[in-house]
């Protein structure tokens, strides 16, 4: 059921809306424009319907707020107003408001125009995910991974924690596709992502496929050593498939790994770190693939045996 958060101050204007809704929708009520901030910030709603006039921060501040925040700027806002004036009408869609509802409430007309902008909402997002998403491996692709990284890399900046970045191919890749055909290279790109998406611990740990046999991951919070025998267990658990490889390598398939840990400064940037994984990347293949080597904060590097 799709959760809709109604924000006004007003008990008996919240709790007409709730009754033209609720039996269609989860709702949540918050009394006051920080409550609803609130409540926004963690929860996962479709649409907020959103009272103009209330006492300290009114809706078009708290409309502001939200058009501001990451996580609340792409749900689709209605405002409850009796303000009828084009003035306001004006200034509400300017700051992101999808529609407005009059007061007095018609039910018919909240319930169709509420209807609509969920509906809406769900199939933006469903292209959203589209386009996020690989569809060879069902992974987050490279443009979502552009996204996301950018964030995280913030978020671990102004929270001082350790960020850690890693590459990794599959050795001797046209080597595979030569002498087991593409649709069985297909596969093996689709194991590999499986393979590791299934080891990220947390919900802030990341894997995209980042182009034809290539993967990007990333997972903020440990420190280099700990990161560093994190990833030897993803390589570990790829040659553990023992999917048959006519490599120089090994008779299975492999991945080589290079990555980084660091603690994000204000002055660094993704992209510099990004590059340096992938220097790490090439002196794993340098040294003889199917390994993984690591670099912490000094710039020493680690090398799997």
């Amino acid at each position: 059921m799709e959760k809709v958060l109604i924000v006004d101050d007003s008990v008996t204007q919240s709790t007409q809306l709730k009754s033209i809704l609720e039996t269609d929708y989860d709702i949540t009520i918050a009394q006051t424009a920080e409550e609803g901030l609130s409540y926004a910030s963690v929860g996962d709603y479709s649409l907020i319907l959103l009272d103009v006039v209330m006492p300290g921060m009114d809706g078009f501040t708290l409309l502001k707020k939200l058009q501001e925040e990451i996580i609340t700027q792409s749900v689709p806002v209605i405002l409850i107003t009796s303000l009828s004036d084009i003035k306001h009408e004006q200034l509400g869609l300017t700051l992101g408001a999808v529609d407005y509802i009059s007061k007095p409430f018609h039910p018919l007309i909240v319930k169709a125009r509420v209807n609509t902008h969920i509906k809406l909402y769900r199939y933006r997002k469903q292209v959203e995910h589209q386009s996020m998403t690989d569809q060879l491996t069902g992974i987050a692709n490279r443009r979502q991974h552009d996204c996301y990284s950018v964030l995280k890399w913030n978020e671990a900046t102004r929270l001082q924690i350790p960020f850690s970045i890693c590459i990794f191919d599959i050795d001797h890749f046209k080597v595979y596709n030569d002498t087991f055909g593409h649709p069985a290279g297909d596969k093996v790109i689709a194991s590999v992502a499986n393979v590791a998406s299934s080891h990220l611990q947390r919900s802030t740990d990341f894997v995209a496929r980042y182009g034809g046999e290539e993967f990007v991951a990333f997972f903020l919070g440990d420190n280099a050593e700990k990161s560093f025998k994190y990833v030897k267990k993803i390589r570990r658990a790829v040659e553990e498939l023992k999917i048959p490889h006519n490599s120089p390598v090994s008779e299975w398939v492999t991945v080589s790994i290079g990555g980084i840990t660091v603690v994000p400064q204000r002055e660094n940037s993704y992209e510099v770190y990004l590059k340096i994984a992938d220097t790490m990347l090439y002196d794993a293949k340098k040294f003889g693939r199917n390994r993984v080597v690591w670099a912490n904060e000094k710039m020493e590097q680690w090398f799997e045996e």
